[in-house]
């Protein structure tokens, strides 16, 4: 057994643990590679959060200053924990997802990019924006790895 498996199978978290940590880890490194990758971009973080909050808010949230930012990030993590909910209660019931958490972790985590920009996003108030091969392949890869993984290895030490 690697490291991985032994921490989180010696976790031993009830399933609101799991989703509260996992949603918890899993918005924190997306909003941190957000802020990184958007940053090439010009974008600074407030700006970040704001554009997730324009989700809801149209073009106005770019103009709220802190109070759109933050009400982005509720947003954001609201976001994180409904993805950690939907895993944890998944893994449940196929326990196929808790055997092989890593690969089931990095398959959900690109899901979730594309439910959440080719489903989720066209549906709201955010613009229309161009399509940016770099910033395309860091949301499937950064999902898979820091929204995906952490939420299947949180899942995985749920009793």
């Amino acid at each position: 057994m690697n490291n991985v498996t032994v921490l989180t199978q010696k976790l031993a978290l009830t399933n609101v643990q799991a989703i509260l940590w996992g949603g918890l880890v899993a918005g924190t490194l997306d909003a941190v590679d957000g802020v990184i990758a958007f940053g090439t971009q010009g974008l600074n973080p407030i700006q970040v959060l704001q554009y997730i909050a324009s989700g809801a808010l149209g073009q106005s949230a770019f103009q709220g200053g802190l109070a759109t930012a933050a009400l982005g990030a509720i947003f954001h993590f609201g976001i994180a924990w409904v993805a950690a909910a939907v895993f944890v209660l998944a893994s449940r019931r196929l326990e196929t997802l808790k055997i092989h958490a890593v690969p089931a972790g990095l398959l959900y985590g690109a899901a979730v990019y594309f439910f959440m920009n080719y489903l989720v996003l066209p549906l709201s108030a955010v613009g229309p924006s161009m399509f940016h091969l770099g910033l395309f392949l860091n949301g499937v890869f950064g999902h898979a790895l820091f929204v995906g993984l952490p939420i299947s290895l949180f899942s995985r030490g749920a009793q």
